[in-house]
């Protein structure tokens, strides 16, 4: 959802921008109880361009390869290497990589769909978070397209994330005021909690091992931590002062993590901002080093974004222009 802001004759371009970025995070805090809880409905900007980028994990080299005046976000990269998925106004659009245009994938009745979605790991299904008849709810439908099947009765839930053997969905669910990681059987059934920490625990996506890596703020600053894919034995692992971190993401081969940063003063994860990819071995053997620094936060990383042969990342980064 675009909210628009009317222009103000008497300010100058710039000014202007300033005004509608400090209204913007005046907004997006305004309900925090907890770190940006799932689901808070962050403002957009109309004035945007978004960018679909993609980086090579060793040379650092970004490229753009679609963008719009208009806002969309959480980019999946499809299991072949064809084709990336993000959201847009509620729906989930189709980039074919090689020819470079977007097409709306039908996703029946579900029409508000939210940032947290992605595919199944052999490419069939397509997990999705959608608010069409009340709170966020997880559902999934063919990867062609179609009626999604309603997964989660409890709710609001947001995906995060496939088990390695397709069998179960990791997700971040508000129950009681609390938000914590749960998962469930793909063809619906009884959720399981896995953490309960107060405050949020968000972001679950397994590595290859089963291991699943999320974002707590249960230190006191939003760190990445894991833990069996049974919730056992959960630790900590980012630990700097320097950021705070959100949404880790291993690789497909189980090399790398990437995840990312804010500037440790900022409450949340809200759009427009400056951020950074930061990317460390999945073993820990080395501290997270920065892989590069743009302009963006909700939407660039939400959910899976790994090229299948691990090489390379997509993700999202804007450009406020002028009006």
């Amino acid at each position: 959802m675009i909210t628009r802001h009317p222009k103000q004759p008497s300010l100058s371009r710039i000014t202007l921008v300033t005004l509608l970025l400090s209204t913007l995070s005046s907004w997006a805090f305004a309900k925090e109880k907890v770190a940006n809880p799932p689901g808070t409905a962050i403002p957009v900007l109309d004035n945007v361009i978004s960018k679909l980028e993609i980086i090579d994990i060793v040379t650092g080299k970004r490229n753009i390869i679609y963008q719009e005046l208009n806002h969309f976000e959480a980019p999946n990269w499809s299991r072949d290497g064809e084709y990336i998925l993000f959201n847009k106004s509620g729906r989930l659009y189709k980039l074919n990589i090689g020819e470079r245009q977007a097409q709306v994938l039908d996703t029946g009745s579900r029409v508000n769909n939210n940032n947290d979605h992605g595919l199944s790991p052999d490419g069939n299904y397509i997990a999705i978070s959608d608010q069409t008849f009340g709170d966020s709810t997880i559902a999934v439908l063919p990867a062609q397209g179609g009626e999604p099947k309603q997964v989660t009765t409890n709710n609001p839930s947001y995906w995060h994330g496939w088990s390695p053997d397709g069998q179960s969905l990791a997700y971040c669910g508000e129950r009681n005021g609390n938000y914590d990681i749960y998962v469930i059987p793909a063809r619906g059934g009884e959720e399981k909690r896995l953490t309960s920490t107060p405050g949020l625990d968000d972001g679950p996506d397994y590595a290859p091992d089963g291991t699943i890596y999320f974002n707590s703020v249960r230190s006191g600053l939003m760190k990445i931590w894991k833990m069996g894919s049974d919730g056992s034995n959960q630790l900590q692992v980012t630990s700097d002062k320097t950021y705070a971190d959100w949404f880790p993401h291993p690789s497909p081969d189980g090399k790398h993590l990437v995840f990312l940063s804010y500037d440790s003063s900022v409450t949340g994860h809200p759009a427009n901002k400056q951020v950074w990819l930061r990317i460390m071995p999945l073993d820990g053997s080395k501290k997270p080093q920065i892989l590069t620094k743009l302009f963006g936060g909700q939407g660039t990383l939400n959910v899976p974004s790994w090229s299948p042969d691990s090489t390379k990342i997509a993700f999202i980064s804007y450009e406020l222009i002028e009006q």
